[in-house]
């Protein structure tokens, strides 16, 4: 009967094994150089089958002086009926040697890798962390999970009598892990230190309890420094109570944009030739639309003959409700709904994710132009960014667009990639769509957005910088109830700009939740934020004067 013993005797010792591959390390710049801001350590999990412990209390009280506790809590696991019970978690190597040390049976330690994390708390919610399970959880561990954690390998192996795979063993079968890739990111680990800083600092001033900003080339789409607080340490992840602090909010959370959204508008007309840039208007100081009363703020001047650049600078509610009438050949209807909708999801990617590597990324809203109860007010609200939700990423790509000539690039958050046998492969800026705004309207927008910061810097804390090119826009939009209507008293600050040379070469998107501050959220909260971060970027990170 040799084939009847043979067989009983491998499905005795020829056991299967999965063979753990390592997760990819995480790297950003610093320079010239490339630094890891995410990294693997080898960690140890104690635990016991209490089935062979014989002497529970002698083990327990072992146990303690090595690694803490008390004897209750330690009796209570040896004495679980379980056959599998984990003591203990992210042990060091010294604390393992001495539990093997005591030799006892039952007790037993395994070999762990948790992720370690070099730089503390930075960029911690665009990175996210890896549970115990092993499994990527938000940021670039949800989005890159399967890239970052490898292919598991096999053994099939006869075994000694203990069940310990006997390599060598001709009749083994082997195939390798294969380890994650490396990511190098695209973040500039500087520019990150002193974007978080500079955010934590305009949010203490402006008593407002949460917050982000980033920083996106104009001609890349490539996320240069990307900043939220609250914010956590990755490490640590366990400890936090509120799991709202996980969420990149610059990525997750859509809101009612507020007037950040005017230039996106004005280029819009500009682009269907609806308006030029040197185009006037009277401007009533309020419309009616739909038994609804849209006015402006009161430094708007009042009613009066009215210029583009007025718009934006003056921020006019009545001013982009204008534009959207003019879309519809003078009056908002089907044609203006339709083109502005056109604008706002076709070109601009509003109610589209971006697929930027994050987990949980939004999509956000729009409203559908044909569908719906007061649809001419609705959309003249979404002229001004208000009745529609949009995410900080979002407006920031479509931004881009409108003020680097009309190409919009996927913001992307990966440089580059690196498998397991040393391949790159180099992550080329993705162009999703060319000609989203025409060449005049971006030159436009461009010049109304430089003359707004010209004309208001003093309210943001701006000094003016002659040689180079700074435009923006402010956004103050009143919080809606979960019910219907808007708060009176609560808005969020928000703040769109660009910074560059000849040309923006950096965009930059501010969000401030519910300040508490004398004046408008958008220029008073997020303005400094802005302005801090213009002068950074100008001082620090290489950005060329203007050539003449």
């Amino acid at each position: 009967k040799h084939d009847f013993y043979k067989t009983s005797a491998l499905n005795g010792q020829y056991k299967e094994y999965e063979l753990s591959p390592k997760r990819g390390v995480i790297e950003a710049h610093n320079g010239d150089e490339k630094i890891p801001i995410v990294l693997n350590e080898v960690k140890y999990t104690l635990f016991a089958d209490p089935v062979y412990i014989k002497d529970k209390n002698a083990a327990a009280d072992k146990l303690r002086l090595i690694i803490g506790g008390s004897n209750e809590e330690l009796l209570s696991k040896l004495n679980s009926k379980s056959r599998y019970v984990v003591i203990a978690k992210k042990l060091n190597k010294d604390t393992k040697q001495k539990i093997e040390n005591l030799e006892i049976k039952g007790i037993g330690v395994r070999e762990q890798t948790y992720r370690a994390y070099p730089q503390g708390e930075m960029a911690a919610s665009l990175l996210g962390f890896v549970n115990d399970e092993g499994e990527g959880k938000y940021g670039v561990e949800q989005a890159l999970d399967k890239q970052l954690r490898g292919t598991p390998g096999q053994l099939k192996a006869i075994t000694d009598a203990k069940g310990v795979p006997l390599i060598s063993n001709k009749d083994n079968v082997i195939k390798e892990a294969q380890n994650g890739k490396r990511v190098v990111l695209t973040l500039d680990m500087s520019m990150q230190q002193q974007l978080e800083e500079i955010l934590k600092t305009g949010l203490e001033n402006s008593k407002s309890k949460s917050g982000g900003v980033f920083v996106i080339e104009a001609n890349t789409g490539a996320i240069k420094a990307m900043a939220n607080y609250p914010t956590y340490n990755p490490a640590e992840f366990f400890k936090v109570e509120d799991a709202n602090v996980f969420n990149n909010t610059n990525v997750s959370d859509a809101y009612e944009v507020g007037s950040v959204m005017k230039p996106l508008t004005m280029a819009a007309a500009l682009s269907v030739g609806a308006i030029k840039p040197d185009s006037t208007y009277y401007d009533p100081g309020f419309f009616e639309i739909d038994n609804e009363k849209i006015t402006n703020v009161e430094e708007s001047g009042g009613p009066g003959q009215k210029t583009m650049a007025d718009i934006l600078r003056l921020s006019l509610n009545t001013g982009a409700t204008w534009l959207l009438m003019q879309m519809g050949g003078g009056k908002i209807n089907s044609k203006a709904r339709e083109t502005w909708h056109d604008y706002m999801v076709n070109k601009y990617g509003f109610s589209n994710k971006t697929d930027i590597e994050q987990g949980f990324e939004s999509g956000g809203l729009v409203p559908n132009p044909d569908e719906g109860y007061g649809l001419n007010i609705r959309f003249a609200n979404s002229a001004f960014g208000q009745g529609m939700t949009a995410t900080p990423i979002q407006m920031g790509a479509a931004l881009s667009s409108v003020v680097n000539g009309g190409t919009y690039y996927r913001p992307r958050l990966v440089d580059e990639m690196i498998d397991s046998s040393g391949k790159t492969e180099k992550i080329q800026p993705n162009v999703v769509r060319s000609n989203v705004v025409t060449k005049q309207a971006s030159d436009a927008v461009v010049g109304f957005m430089v003359n707004l910061i010209n004309a208001n810097h003093k309210v943001y804390s701006f000094n003016l910088r002659p040689n180079y090119l700074v435009g923006g826009k402010t956004g103050t939009a009143q919080i809606a109830k979960p019910n219907g209507g808007y708060y009176e008293d609560r808005y969020n600050g928000s703040f769109t700009g660009f910074v560059g040379g000849d040309k923006p070469e950096y965009v930059v998107v501010v969000r401030v939740n519910e300040p508490h501050v004398p004046g408008y959220a958008g220029s008073k909260a997020a303005g400094p934020i802005f302005s801090a971060t213009a002068n950074m970027l100008i001082d620090n990170f290489g950005v060329l004067p203007k050539s003449n």
